[in-house]
């Protein structure tokens, strides 16, 4: 049930949003699988997601402004990959908990009314763009970084989606072939994924039908507050383990 309802929440969350496969669908694996799987089944079901997005949404993708994202994260890629392989299976807990009860506190904070406009130019979104590629090798998280980036930079939120949507397929694309050759997959996780890519293709499809509806700022607050409390759970559970 964690494994499905997970794989059936991230898929509608990420079709509806553009983001958050990986943000929802970690608070429900990591109480269900082994610590070392999740991430290349967020990888795997996340691409699915973002693929089903990028037949609808391909005519509007801004390429680029992307570019010094992608240049960066293809740069920051093997070394998540290279930390993933040497991490434990406790650090990745409390890690990727602290990260998504960090991401959900910014997002629900006056981040709105924050602004960098254009300072640091592409350098700066490069290097948004390396930590990007950094988490998404490490734990399939490549996009909350830019995300938060490109709302802090301004600018309409469907341009900032066809910035950080394709950044976000490509990378986690790339992320599934370094776990791949660096033998980070193997047949547990692909019977995994194999469970999980028909409920996330439903999922996706569902969000993308209620793309733009009315009630989306709510829709994404609920969200992050589901997304606060599986972080939280997960810190918990890390701490409790120690002791």
């Amino acid at each position: 049930m964690l494994l499905l309802g997970g794989a059936l929440i991230a898929g509608f969350v990420s079709g509806f949003a553009g983001f958050g496969t990986g943000l929802v669908a970690s608070g429900f694996w990591f109480v269900a699988l082994p610590a070392t799987s999740v991430p290349p089944m967020i990888v795997f079901t996340s691409v699915i997601a973002q693929l089903m997005a990028l037949h609808r949404l391909r005519q509007s993708f801004d390429w680029r402004g992307v570019s010094p994202y992608l240049a960066g994260g293809v740069l920051g890629l093997p070394f998540g990959i290279m930390a993933l392989q040497v991490a434990s299976a406790s650090l990745l807990r409390v890690t990727v908990g602290i990260f998504l009860v960090a991401y959900a506190l910014v997002q629900l904070s006056a981040i709105r009314n924050w602004s960098v406009g254009t300072w640091g130019g592409w350098r700066a979104d490069m290097a948004i763009g390396g930590g990007g590629g950094f988490l998404g090798g490490f734990a399939g998280l490549s996009g909350p970084l830019p995300l938060i980036w490109l709302q802090l930079r301004g600018g309409p939120s469907t341009r900032q989606r066809m910035t950080y949507q394709p950044f976000n397929l490509i990378i986690l694309a790339l992320a599934g072939l370094g776990m791949l050759l660096a033998g980070q997959i193997d047949g547990s996780v692909v019977r995994a994924v194999a469970w999980c890519l028909p409920v996330t293709v439903l999922g996706t499809w569902i969000g993308l039908r209620l793309y733009s509806a009315a009630g989306e700022a709510l829709f994404k607050r609920i969200v992050l507050i589901l997304l606060l409390i599986s972080g939280g759970i997960l810190v918990t559970q890390s701490i409790t383990a120690l002791h």
